[in-house]
Formats: C-alpha cells, sequence, structure tokens
C-alpha cells in the first residue's frame, strides 16, 4: 500500500510522514522528489522547466520505482509530494492501480497565513522560499477545483505534524 501525503510547501507533509511511518509497523518514507532530484541531475540538462513534474518520464519513474520498492521490501510506503496538477496526479494513481497497488491520498491541508507564516519561519529551505510562495495560489486553485475531492483532507491549521500524523494513521489502520 502506498500513504501518499499531498498538499502544497508548508503545509508539513516531510515531518509527518517521519511520523506516520514510525506508527505504521513495517512502513517506509520514499520521497518522489529524489526521483525528480534523479532527473535534475542528468547532463546535460533536459529542456528547461521551473519543476520536474512537467519533464514526461518523472511520473512513470515515481509509479516504477514506488513498485519495485514494494515488490523488493513490501510493507507501505509513505509518499510525502505536492501533486497540484490533475492530470499527472490521474497518471500517478493508475499507473499505481494498474500495477495493483492500492493508494490511500490524503491532502495535508493549512489555511493561507498559516502556510504563510510556516514559509516565512521555514529553518530547513531558509526564509520565505520563492518557489514555495510561488506554489500557494496553484494549491488554492487544485485544492478548490478538484484536490480536495480526490483525497482525503487533514486540516494541519491548528496540528502539529505528530497530531496530523496520528490522524493519518488511525485512518489508514481504521
Amino acid at each position: 500500500m502506498i500513504v501518499w501525503l499531498n498538499g502544497t510547501h508548508g503545509a508539513g507533509k516531510t515531518t509527518t510522514a517521519a511520523s506516520v511511518q514510525r506508527l505504521l509497523p513495517g512502513s517506509r518514507v520514499l520521497d518522489a522528489e529524489k526521483v525528480g532530484e534523479t532527473l535534475m541531475d542528468i547532463t546535460p540538462g533536459l529542456p528547461d522547466t521551473d519543476n520536474f513534474q512537467h519533464w514526461p518520464p518523472w511520473r512513470p519513474l515515481v509509479v516504477e520505482t514506488a513498485r519495485r520498492v514494494l515488490d523488493y521490501a513490501g510493507g507501505t510506503l509513505v509518499m510525502p509530494m505536492t501533486v497540484l496538477v490533475e492530470e499527472y496526479w490521474r497518471e500517478i494513481a493508475a499507473g499505481l492501480a494498474g500495477h495493483g497497488i492500492p493508494v490511500r491520498h490524503f491532502v495535508l491541508h493549512a489555511d493561507q497565513d498559516t502556510l504563510r507564516e510556516r514559509i516565512a519561519g521555514d529553518t530547513v529551505v531558509g526564509p520565505n522560499s520563492s518557489f514555495r510562495l510561488r506554489y500557494l495560489q496553484p494549491y488554492a486553485e487544485a485544492a478548490r477545483t478538484w484536490l480536495h475531492a480526490e483525497g482525503e483532507v487533514v486540516d494541519t491549521t491548528h496540528l502539529t505534524p505528530g497530531q496530523a500524523a496520528l490522524r493519518v494513521a488511525e485512518a489508514v489502520k481504521g
């Protein structure tokens, strides 16, 4: 099984994923961003883009990586990754379904003010990352049009990552 943690930057996906992994026996975290980083390391580089998700190989490579890891190690993969383009989400979900891999899709949500505060205080990427701020509006649009209907929404506005992880883990075990 895959527990996919979606949502925009600042919603708490990475921190929550680590806690979910500890709460689900036999689970591992697979960050699909690492697949994108591998593509970014190709030299000479692939065609210019502001987001590796736009490269057509990224989505099937995420599916294939997840499938291969599950075939090898079994268990559950916790995958923290923002996917805001509906077509991309559908491609990934269909690819996983085609391999018979069940997916629990959670959307970690926080209101815009909270997201801005978290991005402003980020000590990992750095405060006020223009990259992260650039995705607030696309997230709001995706949430309004398709994303919240497609996943199980966990509002993290007033939750710690540990509390959000507990909600996700309880829903998965449920």
